[in-house]
């Protein structure tokens, strides 16, 4: 005879109990302090009713691992002790392969700005062979450096990519919403070209001379490019007068003076 399955009670049948989670009596009033100290806790749980009762483990029956089979035979003993649950007879010879869960690469990381720093904003280079220059940035590149200008007739500052972990924002801002940059201008672009060390032979060794870095054509023509259409932005500024002079000037501290007090 087949068992009949149990009827589900319907969902509004006012018998299902419904479990609802009660509040905690004892909660933190704020800094840290509780509503109830720990003796009032002790007596509204009745704790003191149980100091010195000790309660004696109770021994769960455990199932035998071996039980005694009857061996037919004369030399065979009569009896065999045999496994309950038997051991497997295949192990594999390698372990499986764990699924591990998916990382993203670092260049699949996605990439955060500062709230202070937008397209236009004036900022204070802290790094490089540029630092103390106050330069103009343009965009954020898909590395996250940032993209910025001097321009390079101000200041002598190029196009060139910079952490924002080294710059300080300031409160000038530039309208740069009119200026078009060339599609090039990616983190490919300014990559440094390493050529491969050539085979070393006889009579090359102090032959050979390291190469210097030469700004090519392309980058100057983009250059010039990108300055032109920033410098008009900066004489459409109505503080251009003083703004030349700003960016053209270096950044610097003094004695007693702490940037984390300074509102640039």
């Amino acid at each position: 005879m087949a068992e009949k399955k149990a009827e589900k009670k319907p969902a509004g049948d006012a018998s299902a109990k419904v479990h609802k989670p009660g509040k905690p009596r004892n909660y933190d009033l704020g800094n840290g302090v509780l509503r109830f100290s720990r003796t009032k806790m002790f007596h509204k749980k009745a704790l003191y009713k149980f100091v010195g009762k000790k309660v004696e483990a109770k021994k769960k029956p455990q199932k035998p691992q071996v039980i005694e089979k009857p061996i037919g035979g004369e030399k065979n003993g009569g009896k065999r002790f045999v496994l309950v649950k038997k051991r497997r007879a295949y192990y594999p010879t390698q372990d499986r392969i764990k699924a591990r869960p998916a990382r993203k690469c670092f260049s699949q990381h996605k990439r955060s700005i500062r709230s202070s720093i937008t397209p236009g904003t004036v900022l204070i280079l802290l790094a490089g062979s540029h630092k103390g220059k106050r330069v103009v940035f343009l965009k954020q590149l898909y590395s996250g450096l940032l993209l910025v200008t001097g321009p390079f007739g101000i200041n002598a500052c190029p196009l060139r990519r910079i952490s924002q972990r080294y710059v300080i924002a300031t409160s000038t801002k530039i309208d740069v919403s009119g200026v078009e940059l060339p599609k090039n201008l990616n983190d490919e672009y300014f990559a440094r070209k390493r050529q491969k060390r050539a085979k070393k032979t006889e009579g090359d060794i102090f032959q050979t001379k390291k190469e210097s870095y030469k700004v090519s054509d392309e980058r100057k023509a983009d250059q010039k490019k990108v300055d032109a259409q920033v410098m008009a932005a900066i004489k459409k500024h109505p503080d251009h007068k003083v703004l030349l002079p700003y960016l053209s000037a270096m950044w610097g501290l003094r004695s007693s003076q702490y940037p984390h007090r300074m509102k640039f």
